[in-house]
């Protein structure tokens, strides 16, 4: 059911946004020099890497295709028009077809550079039970994003709450849970514009 649905409104969800994903993609190539996406290899079910999509937000040779150099507020490397994507979280829509290959979920963990930092340390090191998150498709948002945890991860207390926000929502997931994470990204992403 989870799948179908993934495929259902993913689809859906392309097929209606296509104008915005166009005018996005024109706006991101005269703005700036290079590629229109950002891709960028993340850790899917089982831990297998996939090439995960986003419209590129930063000028393309000051991007940091490693994940190491989190974005901070204000950063430098940030395109105008990448600012406003970000804020938006519009910048993530391409993830759409991520989901409709399979890579991902409307709902799920979602998914970090490949040795993510956190409090200054591997994350894998910091939360000796990281990998289970990798029980699951990861996902577009997730319990951890609507509950507020994202962002830097430069607090370890901060970092290991998104972990256990991700597992608790693996452990009681129903198709009624996504469907209020649906519900409540919208308005706190698009609404109310949490990104940056």
């Amino acid at each position: 059911m989870k799948r179908a649905l993934d495929i259902a409104l993913s689809g859906l969800a392309l097929v209606a946004l296509m104008p915005l994903l166009v005018m996005v993609a024109i706006a991101v190539k005269v703005t700036s020099p290079g590629p229109v996406l950002f891709v960028q290899q993340r850790p899917g079910l089982h831990g297998k890497l996939f090439p995960m999509f986003k419209f590129r937000t930063m000028y393309n040779h000051l991007g940091d295709r490693s994940g190491l150099q989190q974005t901070v507020k204000n950063d430098q490397r940030i395109t105008k028009i990448g600012a406003f994507l970000r804020k938006t979280s519009i910048d993530e829509l391409p993830q759409l077809i991520n989901i409709l290959l399979g890579h991902m979920s409307i709902v799920g963990p979602r998914p970090h550079p490949v040795r993510m930092l956190a409090g200054g340390v591997d994350y894998q090191d910091l939360v000796p039970y990281y990998a289970k998150r990798w029980e699951m498709r990861p996902g577009l948002s997730g319990w951890a994003q609507v509950n507020g945890l994202r962002g830097p991860t430069d607090r370890a207390e901060v970092a290991v709450a998104r972990i256990d926000h991700d597992l608790a929502y693996i452990q009681n997931f129903s198709i009624l849970l996504d469907i209020k994470i649906i519900v409540a990204t919208l308005w706190r992403e698009f609404v109310g514009g949490s990104g940056f």
